[in-house]
């Protein structure tokens, strides 16, 4: 018999909806063979915890080790304390490097990337670039130590400080000089963090295009690649073909990451994506088809996902991550819907029903019967009996 929720769509109305069948995922731990895939992983906070959820809430470091083990299961790479992890909108710097340090123990072998930036500053509008080098500088000696490989985020503080190009190509060319191994650069557009605006010495994307490019090309020995994250499908395929030659082009494009990862004849894109966090087993399930050269049932997978994606990043985009820990809270992989910051507040009830149904009709609900029951607890916080 199926199971029916009665769900709000805006107006003050609700409909009925009624569920699909479970769908079960096959999983398989090793890495992909044709892309390398990073997903960008949420924290679960305590919710028994006696700090202030907007400013110190602790950390449920046992589920949120356990969905780290969870996206390690499905061959994921993990890219570690981004902002997926509420990074810079949350979760503190010291908060940040223990995750780092039981994620790195807990690994087991499997491949892990650690956000390194410069958020330990206490006023980064107020910083000057000697001061955001020297914490660019520990947070790479603190991945360099770990043995993890260093995801080079943009820095607020650089942003505020920077006077030109220049300034951005000293702070990244002395950051890259002085790591141990190639890192993977982050280009994180404004509407991800309104505080990046005009990120590498201009607002003009292409100009600014220009000037990354010209610091990835002298810096090629130690970088890896690039993910950007502009939700601009043709910007990234020009930068991604004039990259030097095998530098790595990673999308973070939460809109188009299908035709992107797939790619074209003058090449592909790898992958480092919040989204992957919400849809692993799927994503999994449609990176290995085209492991085995089946592109056709790759793009019958994640065609479901997209507008489930597109609905979990739209503006503001930068509260996607509710939509992210919304969804683990409905598959069970954490006991409730609370979240750093307070952040579970961040989308409205309408929102978050339709969220319900996009995930259902992508095939993303692991249990219904406990995924509708979460739904209702949700509602009933909102007044909807």
């Amino acid at each position: 018999m199926a199971i029916s929720v009665t769900l709000p769509v805006g107006g003050g109305r609700v409909k009925e909806y009624r569920m699909r069948e479970n769908r079960g995922w096959e999983t398989a731990p090793a890495p992909f063979t044709s892309r390398v895939a990073f997903a960008a992983a949420h924290v679960v906070v305590d919710p028994l915890a006696a700090g202030d959820p907007l400013c110190g809430a602790a950390i449920d470091w046992d589920a949120t080790l356990a969905y780290r083990r969870y996206l390690w299961k499905q061959g994921f790479a993990i890219a570690e304390a981004m902002d997926t992890a509420q990074r810079g909108g949350g979760l503190s710097y010291e908060q940040a490097r223990e995750l780092m340090r039981r994620s790195v123990a807990e690994s087991g072998g499997g491949r892990i990337a650690y956000g390194v930036g410069t958020d330990q500053l206490a006023a980064p509008a107020g910083a000057n670039l000697e001061q955001v080098l020297a914490a660019y500088r520990e947070q790479c000696e603190f991945a360099d130590s770990l043995g993890a490989q260093a995801i080079v985020m943009a820095s607020r503080a650089l942003a505020a400080c920077a006077r030109g190009p220049e300034d951005y190509a000293r702070i990244y060319g002395t950051v890259l000089g002085e790591l141990r191994r190639p890192a993977i650069l982050h280009w994180l557009g404004e509407m991800f963090d309104p505080l990046l605006g005009g990120y590498w010495g201009s607002r003009d994307p292409a100009l600014a295009m220009d000037v990354c490019l010209g610091i990835i090309t002298e810096n090629r020995a130690k970088v890896d690649g690039i993910k950007i994250s502009l939700l601009d499908k043709g910007r990234e395929i020009e930068m991604r073909r004039r990259l030097p030659a095998g530098v790595r082009m990673y999308t973070g494009d939460d809109f188009h990451y299908d035709e992107l990862i797939l790619g074209d004849e003058r090449g592909h894109s790898d992958a480092l994506l919040g989204i992957f966090d919400a849809i692993a087993p799927v994503a999994a399930a449609a990176l290995r088809a085209l492991d085995g050269g089946d592109s056709e049932r790759y793009r019958e997978l994640l065609k479901p996902t997209i507008p489930l994606s597109r609905h979990i990043f739209q503006a503001p985009t930068y509260a996607y991550k509710t939509g992210v820990v919304f969804l683990a809270y409905l598959n069970g992989h954490q006991r409730h819907f609370r979240m750093l910051g307070a952040q579970e507040g961040w989308r409205s009830l309408p929102h978050l029903a339709d969220l319900f149904v996009l995930a259902d009709g992508a095939g993303l609900i692991r249990d219904a019967e406990m995924a509708a029951q979460r739904m209702k607890y949700v509602l009933a916080l909102g007044g909807i009996d």
